[in-house]
């Protein structure tokens, strides 16, 4: 994390003058690790894990010298379908950061969202160093901390939104089609009820302010329990910080929740398209893997990126998808190269061109504090029904 907050537990009690020796032990405890220990920590353990997965795939399922076989069966039209639809992808996501940020441009768009997915990607903990460095880009841009946040919280709630229907529309995809079973067909309408209830929530909370002041007092209390077990100061503030997010994604999402919505799903499905893309050309067909249980395995392993084991989920990732498109029925040796090649262009590439939108952005000196101002027209404070 990229917060320096002192724990409480690194605060010294006053001595008491009637137990030195014990009071003096408590004064030196502390953290068993420091903040740098840690990140060499959690790097060698990231590494570890992700040897011990690529170690038992190639194991399992096929080994190098059948991988690279088919790997070599792909021609120039295929290389360069798969590049077009990798390009596309990346570029649908750049739509979406527009849409969800007023005063950016699309190359602009590109430099922040390549040079943070690189980060995202390469590093432990990546998800919060990412976060910072968008912060210092766009301040850099003349983009307000205010302006930057609203971007990062509808950006990532709509694409949570669209990430956890999607196990919920394969699911009943599958059902639909005869090869789903009655357990997923509840696990489908749970999901979707659970689904349906968030949206729900969060309609509200747009819907009226006083139902949002409610829900931030609510939270609050049940926070402050919480730190209070954990001897944490109590939470405060929920309740004004609520609201004006609330002000603030009105003002954004008023007019561009249609758009937001459209550009994020079609960003998803550009992903899942290149997945599809990848066994198809390696010989993974349809008869053997049908699209629907691909898109199943698919939105199943993203879910697994939620906990951060190793940067951008690589090794679990491509062990999930391993696992559960040869078990689907795909021949072993090509779905492994079809992952491989998937994760190469969508998480590898990725890095190598954040690496070029970084200096890009240090070097680009014309958008230093470009943004256009935001009007105050633009600021709409919603009405209550």
């Amino acid at each position: 994390m990229t917060e320096n907050v002192s724990e409480p537990w690194n605060e010294r009690e006053p001595s008491s003058s009637k137990e030195p020796s014990t009071e003096s032990g408590k004064a030196k405890s502390g953290p068993w690790l420091n903040p740098r220990a840690k990140k060499v920590l959690r790097a060698v353990v990231s590494l570890a894990f992700l040897v011990a997965i690529f170690w038992f795939v190639l194991k399992q399922f096929a080994d190098l010298s059948e991988v690279w076989s088919a790997i070599q069966t792909l021609t120039r039209l295929e290389v360069g379908a798969l590049v077009v639809a990798t390009l596309w992808n990346l570029m649908t996501y750049w739509i979406v950061v527009v849409i969800a940020t007023p005063g950016l441009t699309l190359l602009q768009a590109g430099v922040l969202t390549q040079s943070t997915t690189a980060v995202a990607n390469a590093v432990p903990a990546g998800g919060a160093v990412a976060v910072g460095l968008t912060y210092t880009i766009m301040s850099s841009w003349g983009f307000s901390k205010s302006r930057s946040t609203l971007s990062i919280i509808v950006t990532g709630i709509w694409n949570n939104f669209v990430k956890l229907g999607t196990p919920i529309l394969a699911l009943a995809i599958l059902a639909l089609q005869g090869g789903g079973s009655g357990g997923r067909l509840v696990v489908a309408v749970i999901g979707l009820g659970g689904l349906v209830g968030t949206i729900l929530l969060f309609a509200l909370i747009l819907k009226s302010e006083d139902f949002a002041r409610r829900v931030a007092l609510r939270t609050e209390r049940w926070a402050t329990s919480l730190l209070g077990l954990l001897k944490r100061e109590p939470a405060h503030g929920w309740e004004l910080a609520l609201t004006k997010w609330r002000t603030r994604v009105i003002s954004l999402v008023r007019d561009r929740w249609l758009a937001l919505t459209a550009t994020t799903i079609i960003s998803h499905v550009s992903l899942y398209g290149v997945l599809l893309l990848s066994l198809r050309v390696l010989g993974v067909s349809d008869d053997e893997v049908g699209w629907a249980q691909v898109l199943a395995v698919f939105a199943f392993a993203r879910l697994l990126t939620a906990i951060p084991l190793t940067p951008g989920g690589v090794g679990v990732v491509e062990l999930a998808l391993i696992a559960g498109l040869s078990s689907a029925g795909g021949e072993d040796a090509q779905v492994v190269a079809a992952v491989l090649m998937f994760r190469l262009l969508t998480y590898v590439l990725p890095i190598l061109l954040g690496g070029c939108s970084y200096i890009v952005w240090q070097r680009k000196r014309s958008w230093r504090n470009s943004a256009p101002p935001l009007a105050e027209t633009e600021v709409v404070l919603g009405r209550e029904s």
